[in-house]
């Protein structure tokens, strides 16, 4: 595990925050009907897992990441991966969801963090005291529990209208922290804290999926005992490229995202019930 001086870590914080909130509209190319949409955060894109495709750009989607490995194992159909680094609910609804129509098959995402303002809330924590965590989670907690869910409604509803045909599956995100020793002052009540955080996230957006008729892969168990600090990290610590930091790397993508995917599909993908 990486440990950096706290200046170093304060400037890589500081500016991965920057970099998870510029999203990009995804290229030109990417926007064409497909059998498989892949739609979403940074999370989907594959931040963190490296080998990213030339013309993703900024939104950094990775060809280690969980759309693109599902993509390689089911060939013969269409695939459209849009999924952008930064990317809100609403940007989602706006820049991605010209991908899908009548012939899309699937659909996979992972939304929602970055609304409620996780990135930030990460930060608060890494930088500031256990109290000051405690606020930036409190008000991430806030959201999560008061605004995000018109916000995921409006966005599952809209894909469904968009793609009537196709099964929706939206991927939650794990707890980032294992509970042991670790670095750069996260003591065990932030850990702790910002789990929580997460597990309020997952049921939000379970409840929120149930209600649209859409399937939820809980991501969670699979990344047990592979969070930040763990002796086999499947996210990454603070680490160079800055905006890789707090994002599953490749073995969380290929070992704890896909058999998500994979255990919640079954082995055939056709329209919703």
């Amino acid at each position: 595990m990486l440990s950096l001086p706290r200046t170093l870590s304060a400037t890589v914080v500081a500016v991965t925050v920057a970099a998870g909130t510029a999203f990009v509209t995804p290229t030109a190319h990417a926007a064409s009907a497909s059998n498989y949409a892949a739609l979403g955060d940074s999370y989907s894109a594959g931040v963190g897992a490296g080998n990213y495709l030339p013309d993703s750009g900024a939104c950094k989607r990775s060809a280690n990441s969980y759309p693109a490995l599902w993509n390689n194992s089911h060939p013969g159909g269409g695939f459209a991966f849009v999924a952008c680094s930064g990317a809100k609910t609403a940007d989602v609804r706006a820049g991605q969801l010209s991908v899908l129509n009548s012939a899309t098959t699937l659909v996979t995402i992972s939304i929602g963090g970055n609304d409620a303002g996780f990135v930030d809330t990460v930060k608060s924590c890494v930088l500031g005291s256990d109290n000051d965590c405690s606020v930036a989670v409190d008000k991430a907690k806030t959201y999560a529990t008061t605004k995000l869910p018109a916000d995921l409604d409006a966005t599952y509803a809209q894909i469904h209208n968009r793609a009537p045909n196709a099964r929706l599956v939206v991927l939650g995100y794990p707890r980032l922290f294992e509970l042991g020793g670790c670095f750069l002052g996260m003591s065990t009540y932030k850990r702790t804290i910002l789990n929580q955080a997460a597990d309020t996230l997952a049921d939000i957006t379970r409840g929120r999926a149930g209600a649209a008729n859409a399937d939820y892969a809980d991501v969670r168990n699979r990344f047990a005992g592979h969070g930040v600090c763990g002796s086999n990290p499947w996210i990454n610590g603070i680490k160079l490229p800055i905006d890789e930091s707090y994002h599953p790397n490749g073995a969380g993508q290929s070992q704890g995202y896909l058999p998500a995917l994979q255990a919640t599909v079954g082995a055939t993908v056709g329209a919703r019930p």
